[in-house]
C-alpha cells in the first residue's frame, strides 16, 4: 500500500475515498505529477488521492492495471477477475468484462510513485502498479549471494566484490576470471550433485551460475548471470558442449544469459538450456566446455 497523501481543502470531510482536484500554475507540476492539461489554458490539473485502495480491484483487491472492465452499473473488476466471473458481476450480476472503465485507465496513468529502490538511489518514478514490472529491470535492485550458506544481499557491482573478497575466488580460480573479454571457451567440471558452479569475470565484474538439473531422463545444464535485468548490467551469450564417453558430442547455443537477482534450484520451465540424456552420463561427474560472450551494441 501506498502511503496516501494528505490535503488540505475544502469539502474533503465527504470520505477517506474521495478525489480531490485544485489547480496549480503550470510551472508548479512535473510530468512525475500526473497532471493533464485543462483545455488550452495554461493550468494543470493535479490529482490528490487520499486513500490508494481504490485503485485495488473490489474483487480480488490486488493493484488494478489496464484493462480495466466495467458493467452497466458501473461495477468496476480487473481483466483476470471478469474471466474467473465467466463475465458476470458479482455485485449485480449484469454483464461485465466487455465495457472498458476509460475514466480508471486514465487515472491510474496519472499516477506515479517511486521505485522501490528509491531507498538504494533509484531516482526514477514509475506509473503506479508497475513497480514490480521496473524492479526487474532497475539497476539499483538487490541481488542475492549465490552461496549456500550466506545472507548476503546487495547491488550487483557490490555482490561482485563480495563474492571475489569474502569467498576468496580469486585465489581459488586464477585461470577464468577474463572469459568474456577474451571470448574462449573454458572447461567447468563439476559434480551433478553440487547443482551449481560459480564463474567470475573481472572484466565486466559479473557472477555467472552454471546450474544443472537433474531429471529422469537426464541432465538440463544452463547459464545465468546474477544481476537485475538493467542495460547497464549489459547482455551476453552462451555456448555449452559436453562430450560422452563414447565421444558423442552435444552443443548447446544460446543467443541470450538470462539475468537473475536471486539463484533458484527449481527446474527452469523453458527448454532453452542443454540436454544430456542419462545415457551419455558418466557417474556423477560433468566436464564440459563453456563459452560467455557479451554481446556488442549495433
Amino acid at each position: 500500500m501506498v502511503e496516501a497523501a494528505s490535503a488540505e481543502a475544502s469539502g474533503e470531510g465527504n470520505g477517506s475515498r474521495s478525489i480531490l482536484s485544485q489547480k496549480r500554475p503550470r510551472s508548479s507540476i512535473s510530468p512525475c505529477d500526473g497532471a493533464k492539461r485543462v483545455g488550452t489554458d495554461d493550468k494543470r490539473l493535479s490529482t490528490m488521492l487520499l486513500d490508494l485502495n481504490i485503485l485495488e480491484c473490489p474483487i480480488c483487491f490486488e493493484t488494478l492495471t489496464i484493462p480495466i472492465f466495467q458493467c452497466d452499473n458501473g461495477h468496476l473488476a480487473c481483466s483476470s477477475c471478469c474471466a474467473k466471473l465467466s463475465d458476470k458481476c458479482p455485485s449485480c450480476a449484469s454483464p461485465i468484462g466487455h465495457i472498458r472503465c476509460r475514466a480508471m485507465e486514465s487515472v491510474l496513468d496519472s499516477i506515479f510513485v517511486p521505485c522501490p529502490n528509491a531507498k538504494f538511489g533509484c531516482t526514477k518514478k514509475v506509473s503506479y502498479g508497475k513497480e514490480s514490472a521496473h524492479e526487474k529491470e532497475c539497476a539499483f535492485s538487490r541481488c542475492s549471494c549465490p552461496e549456500l550458506d550466506c545472507n548476503y544481499t546487495g547491488l550487483y557491482e557490490d555482490l561482485y566484490d563480495h563474492y571475489l573478497y569474502d569467498h576468496n575466488y580469486i585465489t581459488s580460480y586464477p585461470a577464468i576470471v577474463n572469459f568474456c573479454r577474451l571470448g574462449n571457451s573454458f572447461c567447468a567440471q563439476m559434480n551433478i550433485s553440487d547443482k551449481i558452479s560459480i564463474k567470475v569475470d573481472t572484466t565486466t565484474s559479473r557472477l555467472f551460475a552454471v546450474q544443472c538439473f537433474r531429471e529422469p531422463y537426464g541432465v538440463y545444464v544452463t547459464v545465468s548471470c546474477i544481476a537485475p535485468s538493467a542495460p547497464e548490467v549489459g547482455e551476453f551469450s552462451y555456448q555449452i558442449s559436453y562430450t560422452s564417453a563414447d565421444g558423442h558430442t552435444m552443443t548447446y547455443e544460446s543467443p541470450e544469459v538470462k539475468r537473475i537477482r536471486e539463484v533458484s534450484f527449481e527446474t527452469p520451465q523453458e527448454n532453452s538450456m542443454l540436454l544430456i540424456p542419462r545415457s551419455c552420463l558418466s557417474g556423477d561427474s560433468l566436464k564440459m566446455k563453456i563459452c560467455i560472450k557479451k554481446l556488442k551494441k549495433e
